[in-house]
Formats: structure tokens, sequence, C-alpha cells
């Protein structure tokens, strides 16, 4: 889904800012909203406990994140701005690159205020609060994961004159939405958009469809990914600390200089050179996917 333009989102929001921002509106939430965040937090919290990694459940219990109603983003900033320095902030949907990237780089999240419908517990196209706060927060609690996402908006803010934004999207989808980390009990999920869906915390962990595939930069800029359904990749980091020395400290520019000349990998590839953690069977995509995309 594509981000309106200021001028449409306030027709919607007349007090929005110039840097799309708008005030959160607590005060709004209805019982069945509340009621909506309750029943998602419940199901995920007692799921995610040997699935999510330490630091995402350390993460959540810091902030006293509330199990029965939205939190409100006032009281959630005074413990993440304690934690790293971050901060959430409303806005009203999709917002363009260089808000966002400018955002990131200043520590600055930002977060969809509405909550999805009762009957649309499972599947949300557009990303909602329960996503964006309970499926990303926790993790900026973690002073290294939080400059790992401080500097992913700087690095934005240059890539904007490069023709190479939809690599660097591979790179916050298959990390920060996405994501997988290898612990000693085994591997453990970091990605939002796993640990807000019941679904994908099982499908990403157990199912044997999946290709999972350790950390490779350069590979995954090259790699599609799925918006639609499952992942059919899922890149594993042994530590964060990985994570930052493999993008933060490296200089993308030749890397920026390469990419437009060089084809896209399909998301179900795997390639000789790659560390394999499971190849996996593309058995949900080719039966059981909204728009299968599978190998021939």
């Amino acid at each position: 889904m594509a981000e309106l333009t200021l001028a449409a989102y306030r027709e919607r929001h007349p007090d929005i800012r110039a840097d799309f921002i708008i005030d959160q509106g607590w005060d709004s939430y209805t019982a069945e909203d509340h009621g909506v965040w309750k029943t998602l937090y419940e199901r995920q919290t007692k799921m995610l406990p040997g699935r999510a990694c330490q630091e995402f459940l350390d993460g959540l219990e810091a902030l006293k994140m509330p199990a029965d109603q939205i939190p409100n983003f006032d009281r959630l900033n005074e413990e993440l701005m304690k934690l790293t320095g971050w901060q959430v902030v409303a806005v009203p949907g999709l917002v363009p690159d260089a808000e966002f990237f400018e955002h990131l780089a200043n520590r600055r999240f930002v977060a969809g205020q509405f909550i999805r419908k009762p009957e649309e517990l499972d599947y949300l196209q557009e990303p909602d609060i329960f996503h964006d706060v309970f499926g990303h927060v926790p993790m900026l609690t973690n002073p290294v994961f939080a400059d790992y996402m401080q500097a992913y908006g700087k690095g934005g803010l240059r890539a904007l004159g490069f023709d190479c934004l939809k690599n660097l999207a591979r790179l916050y989808w298959y990390t920060v939405e996405f994501g997988l980390i290898n612990t000693p009990e085994g591997p453990r999920i970091y990605g939002a958009g796993i640990v807000s869906s019941k679904g994908e915390s099982i499908f990403s962990l157990d199912d044997a469809s999946p290709n999972r595939i350790h950390f490779n930069l350069a590979r995954l800029m090259r790699t599609k990914y799925r918006i639609d359904d499952y992942q059919q990749t899922y890149w594993v980091i042994d530590s964060f600390e990985e994570l930052f020395a493999e993008t933060v400290e490296k200089d993308f520019g030749p890397l920026y200089g390469e990419l437009p000349e060089l084809a896209d990998y399909e998301v179900w590839e795997v390639l000789r050179h790659d560390k394999v953690y499971n190849e996996g069977t593309q058995e949900y995509a080719r039966t059981k996917g909204r728009m299968p995309i599978h190998a021939a």
C-alpha cells in the first residue's frame, strides 16, 4: 500500500504536522479497540516464550506494556526514553521514505495509531498499532538493536541519492520485520512481523517449508520478499553485534554502485555459497499461499 501525501492525510487529520506526526488520540479508543489489543497481547505472550529471543521478552517486561488496553504513548515513552533514548510517535499510516528515515535517524519510531478489527486478527495488510508497538518497540530497549535502527535511518537518508531504495527496504524487511537469531537454545524470533503474528511465530521456526539462511548483506539485498503471506526465506544472525558490524560498520557506497546492475534473486532461491540451516520444501507456498510463488 503506497503512502498518502500530507495533503491527503490532512483531510482526515487536520492537525497533522509537516513530519506526519499526529496526536495518538488515546481517549478515542473504544472498549472494542482495547479488547482487540487484550486478545492479541494475551495470545502472543502465551506462545512467545521459547520462540522469541530473550531480548524481546526482556524489552516487553521493561516497558511495562499493559496487557488489557492499548498503550498510551506518553507513558510508554517515559520508560523507553530512560532505557535507550527512543520514543514512539503516532502517524496516520505509511509515510514517505524521507520522513521515515528522518524519524529513525533521530530515534523516533513511527507507529500507526489504529488497531485492527476483531475479524482481522490474523491478517492485516497495513501495519496497525499492535504490530508497530507490540512487535517493534520491545526490541528498541536493547542498546545494540536501538543503535542499529538509528543507523538504518541515517543510511536511508544517504540512500535517497542512489537507485537502491528497494534493496535497502529488503534489509529492513529481512531483519527488523522478519529476522531470526541463533541462540544456545536454538533459533529464536526477533522480527516484529513474526512476533506479532500467531501463525508466523510457529511457521518461521517449525515448518519445513521456508529456507533459513545465514545473514549475508549483499545476498539479502538482492533477494525479493513476500508482502502478502508467510516468508519463503528467513535470514538468521548469530547476534545483534554481528548485525551491527555487518551493516552499520560497512560502507554501502560500493554496494550501491553494483546493485542496480545485478539481477534479483527469487524468494525461494538457495545458492551454492549460502550457509543454509534449512533448505525449505516450499510446500506451503505451492499449496496454501495466497499467491503461490515457487521454483518451477
